[in-house]
């Protein structure tokens, strides 16, 4: 069956050493480390990824999602280029960059690729006309935000206008974990992608539910990584919390959270079927969309194994593989290769 794959990421090889132009550090640059392969090294040569081609190379990913059936890929930049730390004028120029490169792949196959764009967050008017530009000039879908802005979670009063502004674009939103809380408890054991990242996307859902930000914007599409984190499980006690402590929890919005389940989107990487059928049971096929994390190691190896695995009806897994994706995208069948 073909499938569209909402969480899949991509680089151009050609980074440049913006250390060099902006005068500061924070980036990250691409280091050749032998055949198709390459280093991701940070300005204080620490290496943050060791990656292959198909992160950049285009034919060999549409190759490899071809034997997997992926029919359409929802490309997004790797979070660590994300750039909410730089100064602002050099996060637009990062982002300008990411963005225009995005939009001439999914220009070269448009019924392959859609795309998701990056914004400089950290300096909201910034980022609004870069997401103005994202949709109305190069014709990206939406784009990929942080779980958090530096010291501003998902509800910040600097955050909404951006959100704000992507539900009256009808902008597709992926919030994706990064810069994971308590680096100085996780530095072991690869827990920062094990336990952070899990943890950050429930923080990220929990700001947008008890902020407000969801009740304000009933028509913003916002999707979240990896099944939603941490949140499914610990939705029972978001709840219970929220009615025992409602004069903590319902400061800034009176809605109970299990009112905003149906509201939001997740992907499908959970890795397990236990998980899954928490996921179904919390969300319903009809917000949760296939997501890979391709082409990184702790991503699905082949997308939609998990779900082909469950022995599910033919109707939902038709619903997580193309429908709830093409929804959330604001996309037709005819438009993609499907």
């Amino acid at each position: 069956m073909k499938r569209i794959d909402i969480h899949m990421h991509v680089l151009l090889f050609e980074l440049p050493r913006w250390s060099e132009r902006f005068g500061h550090g924070g980036f990250v640059h691409l280091e050749p480390s032998g055949p198709c392969r390459a280093r991701m090294v940070r300005d204080d040569s620490t290496v943050f990824q060791e990656i292959e081609s198909n992160v950049w190379d285009p034919k060999l990913r549409l190759s490899e999602s071809e034997a997997a059936q992926v029919a359409v890929q929802v490309l997004s930049t790797v979070p660590v280029l994300f750039s909410y730390g730089a100064k602002p004028e050099a996060a637009v120029d990062i982002a300008r960059f990411l963005n225009d490169h995005l939009a001439s792949l999914c220009a070269s196959h448009p019924r392959q690729f859609v795309g998701l764009g990056t914004l400089p967050m950290q300096d909201p008017e910034l980022a609004i006309r870069e997401l103005e530009r994202c949709v109305g000039e190069l014709g990206l879908a939406g784009v990929q935000i942080g779980t958090h802005v530096g010291p501003w979670n998902l509800d910040a009063r600097e955050i909404f206008p951006v959100l704000a502004r992507a539900s009256e674009l009808r902008a597709a939103v992926f919030v994706h974990p990064w810069d994971m809380l308590a680096p100085e408890r996780m530095k072991k054991y690869w827990l920062p992608w094990l336990v952070g990242m899990p943890a950050e996307t429930a923080l990220a859902i929990c700001s947008v539910i008890f902020g407000g930000v969801l009740e304000r914007l009933p028509d913003l599409r916002i999707a979240f990584a990896h099944g939603g984190g941490s949140f499914p499980f610990t939705l029972g006690r978001i709840q219970h919390g929220f009615e025992a402590r409602t004069d903590l929890c319902a400061t800034d919005n009176p809605v109970p959270p299990e009112a905003y389940v149906k509201r939001i989107y997740v992907d499908s990487l959970v890795h397990d079927r236990r998980a899954l059928r928490l996921l179904l049971d919390v969300f319903g096929a009809d917000r949760i969309a296939l997501g890979s994390d391709y082409p990184f190691p702790l991503g699905e190896q082949r997308p939609g194994a998990l779900i082909e695995s469950m022995q599910l009806d033919p109707a939902t897994v038709e619903r997580i593989f193309v429908g709830t994706a093409l929804e959330w995208l604001g996309k037709t069948r005819q438009e993609l290769a499907l």
